[in-house]
Parts: C-alpha cells; structure tokens; sequence
C-alpha cells in the first residue's frame, strides 16, 4: 500500500484519480483549492486519508498548502494534477502580478516540488496540446504577444514537461515522468472529447503503483502505458536551465 498526494483532487481527473487509488487500497491525501472544495473531496471520497489546502495562484497559499501536505507526509508518490484550462478570452494576472496560466500551471507544482521533500515517484500532467507549445523565453507570461488563449496553455504543458524531465535529470534515484492524460471528457476538457475520465487518470495511477520496468524508470513522456517522443524542447538542457532559473527568479526557491 502506497500513500500518495494528488494536486487538483476535487474533480474531474484528479477526482478520478483519487477514487482509482482508494478503490486499489492506497491511502490518498487530496488538494483543494478551497474549503469549500475540501468539503466536497470529504463528501464524494470519504476514504481519503486526509485534505490539504491551497491556491497554487497564489503563493503564500501555495507555501500554507505544501506546510499541510508536509504534515500528512511522507510520500510514496506525487502526482502533481492540478491546472488551468486556456479558455479564457483575455489575459489575466494572479494576485500576485504572474499571468494566471503560468502561475497555476507552472508556479504553482514548481513552488510544491521545492516545498515538499521528492518522492520516489512523481507524476507531472502535461498534456497532448505540450506538442504545440512554443519557447518563448522572453515572454513565458505573455505580456508582449498578443493574447491567445490556447497557445498559453499548451506552453505552459511544454513547461511541466520540462520541469519533469529536469527533476528526472536532477535525481536518478526517483522515478519523474510527465503524463500525455489524453483528451477527457471533464469540465476542463469539454464534453466534445472522446475519453472518459477513468482513461485520463488511469495512465498516472499506473505509474505510481505497477512494478512495470516503465513506471520504475524515469524522465519520460507516457500515454496509455506507452512512452512517446516529447516536443524537443523538453529533452533542450539549456532551456531547462533557462526555465528553472526564471522560476527561481520568480518564487524565490531553488529546484532541489
């Protein structure tokens, strides 16, 4: 038995992962963004072993939210779930200054993964729209291009991706590996998509819990049990490095 902590735990995939997890006999602990959502993980899977709370736009909540993930810890394994869609028409800013994709998407794992001690497995969910994103290091907060949406958050999905595969480069003693969920049928993903949410969170509970060779290895790109080829961007050093210290440089925390 496991004990895992999954970001974005109130629904959709997050949800589903959680409920997958507990079903096998692991013991979850679950984000919420809220109290409100907090009560809601409580009510739809009570077996979870505990709920920690946070914003990840938001940075002392995000500091408050790895203090009680810490306090319920440790870990076996991290999945790191939680994200903003790209739906949004215009661009907005968090509370504290940082375009509000960027934060959630990117800030917000990557202040956790600093906060919390690594696990021996981490998940990071990227997605199929990171094969789309641009590095644009001079703009990763968009505030010289004209907005587009879409483009956003697929950059940010590059970025997770390269944030785990730089953490996999980091500590070859764990097992980091960025998850492709595929398109689902959730809130986020609208209900044009094709798959339902049990096939978008059954990829990262595979790879948290199987003794398969492929969950044991790390610094990999996985869709449905299968390793694919990630935007070349993700396997560039330099833009790695580019990105972590811009990170640093933002959050004031250094990547372990």
């Amino acid at each position: 038995m496991s004990r895992v902590f999954v970001t974005g735990a109130s629904q959709g995939i997050g949800a589903e992962t959680v409920r997958q997890l507990l079903t096998m006999g692991h013991e979850v602990i679950a984000h919420a963004r809220s109290i409100t959502r907090a009560e809601q993980i409580k009510t739809t899977t009570p077996g979870v072993s505990g709920v920690a709370i946070g914003d990840l736009a938001v940075m002392d909540s995000t500091r408050e939210l790895a203090r009680q993930a810490n306090e319920q810890g440790p870990y076996d394994a991290i999945v790191h779930n939680a994200g903003l869609g790209g739906e949004g028409e215009a661009r907005q800013e968090s509370s504290d200054g940082l375009e509000l994709i960027f934060h959630t998407n990117v800030v917000g794992p990557y202040m956790l993964t600093c906060l919390m001690p690594l696990a021996p497995r981490m998940v990071y969910l990227s997605s199929g729209l990171h094969a789309n994103g641009v590095w644009y290091p001079d703009d990763l907060q968009w505030k010289s291009r004209p907005w587009q949406g879409m483009q956003a958050y697929s950059d940010t999905k590059l970025h997770d991706s390269m944030l785990a595969f730089e953490l996999a480069a980091r500590h070859p003693e764990i097992a980091v590996n960025a998850v492709d969920p595929g398109w689902i049928k959730t809130n986020m993903g609208g209900p044009s998509a094709p798959d339902p949410v049990s096939l978008g969170a059954e990829t990262q509970v595979w790879l948290v819990t199987s003794d398969d060779p492929i969950a044991h290895a790390s610094g990999q790109h996985v869709k449905r049990h299968k390793v694919l080829d990630p935007n070349p961007t993700v396997r560039d050093i330099t833009a790695r490095a580019v990105l972590v210290a811009e990170l640093e440089r933002i959050t004031g925390l250094t990547l372990p």
